[in-house]
């Protein structure tokens, strides 16, 4: 009898455990899910240090340290404001990895150019890239499928099979 599979973020929980190294997040279109899925993780709490929800713009400058700039030259849902959440949440935190994730989940606030389902996911730590997504479905299915993806990328990057994103 094989033993059970674990779920995407017991593996990163495990394998940040075995490297010794801790992470932060933060978070707009998902509002926490990333967050309440580590902590889910008995044991998180010895590399979880915690995360932003930074779902308005002026949280995402205040909080994160996400420059004028980038949020006027490119929006909010952007590799560039990804980036920039993703190594202020790590600056502010002092941890090894951490996420940024920011789109448009809908149902409205999309754009021919940004359509629903547009998200980027950024990482911070020895590798600091971004990464863009379209997922389908109705905003919870959107949400879910982001946490899910950014959970995944992370522990792929740490186990050396994640692809490049924008460096």
């Amino acid at each position: 009898m094989e033993p059970p599979q674990l779920d995407p973020a017991e593996r990163l929980v495990t394998a940040l455990k075995a490297r010794e190294e801790t992470i932060s997040v933060a978070e707009s279109c998902t509002g926490g899910l990333i967050g309440a899925r580590l902590t889910a993780v008995a044991g998180a709490s010895e590399v979880f240090w915690g995360g932003v929800i930074s779902y308005d713009d002026a949280a995402k400058r205040e909080l994160l340290g996400v420059s004028d700039e980038a949020l006027a030259l490119h929006g909010a849902v952007s590799a560039d404001v990804a980036k920039e959440m993703s190594s202020g949440m790590r600056d502010r935190a002092g941890t090894t990895w951490s996420i940024a994730v920011t789109g448009i989940a809908g149902p409205g606030g999309g754009t021919a150019e940004k359509p629903v389902g547009t998200i980027w996911i950024a990482l911070a730590g020895p590798r600091h890239e971004a990464r863009r997504y379209r997922f389908e479905g109705d905003r919870k299915q959107i949400r879910d499928a982001t946490a899910d993806a950014a959970i995944e990328w992370l522990e792929e990057v740490m186990n050396g099979r994640g692809e490049a994103g924008v460096g």
